[in-house]
């Protein structure tokens, strides 16, 4: 399914995720890579889970802008979190292993905040997506198994629910395309927001 519109707007999406990428383009929405230029180490600032993904999808955001003169800007940031404790990309094998332990047999959320820039006039919409994921409880060796493959290292909570950790979830509660890292229907409400104000014609429908 195309998007309507769409192909007469000029699209970058400031991430280098397979993930995302792959989304677009089952989207059928032509855009224009721009990598991001930041830390996403948790800034020194009272933030919750929410705020700080949000904060991520906005700085990945502001470091490319400066790089077009018009378009509209996607920028997005899925964390996992357990409790209060944000689980982000294993650093090493070890990271990976305990990061998969404790999701282990527990209730965790997938948080993704998206942040839209609308260029030249800077028009900016932001939102958050929200999964809650239980994994069955796991033995040893299917962690062992899990971490020797390359599935883990680039990947929040150090697993991929499109991929061999599909296995590990027992249920889920939220958007899917969340846990994946690009919350589809989220993103086309705030694409439709921040394309509202364009001519009347635009505004009935994003589908063809």
């Amino acid at each position: 399914m195309a998007l309507f519109y769409l192909s007469e707007l000029k699209i970058y999406l400031a991430s280098i995720s397979p993930r995302r990428k792959e989304i677009l383009r089952r989207l059928g929405i032509k855009f224009r890579i721009l990598k991001p230029k930041i830390s996403e180490q948790k800034p020194k600032l009272n933030l919750t889970p929410q705020k700080y993904a949000r904060y991520i999808a906005r700085m990945k955001v502001e470091s490319v802008k400066n790089q077009i003169s018009d378009g509209i800007v996607i920028g997005m940031d899925t964390i996992v979190v357990l409790g209060r404790k944000i689980l982000g990309k294993p650093k090493n094998r070890r990271a990976a292993k305990r990061m998969v332990t404790i999701l282990s047999g527990k209730t965790h959320r997938v948080i993704t905040g998206i942040y839209l820039l609308r260029l030249p006039d800077g028009k900016s919409v932001k939102g958050i997506e929200m999964t809650k994921v239980k994994f069955r409880k796991l033995t040893e060796s299917e962690i062992e198994r899990y971490i020797k493959t390359k599935e883990p290292y680039d990947k929040a909570g150090a697993y991929g629910i499109q991929g061999r950790a599909g296995l590990f979830v027992e249920s889920i509660n939220g958007c899917y395309f969340n846990v994946v890292g690009f919350p589809i229907a989220k993103f086309l409400r705030l694409l439709k927001q921040i394309v509202g104000d364009k001519p009347q014609r635009y505004n009935d429908d994003l589908y063809l």
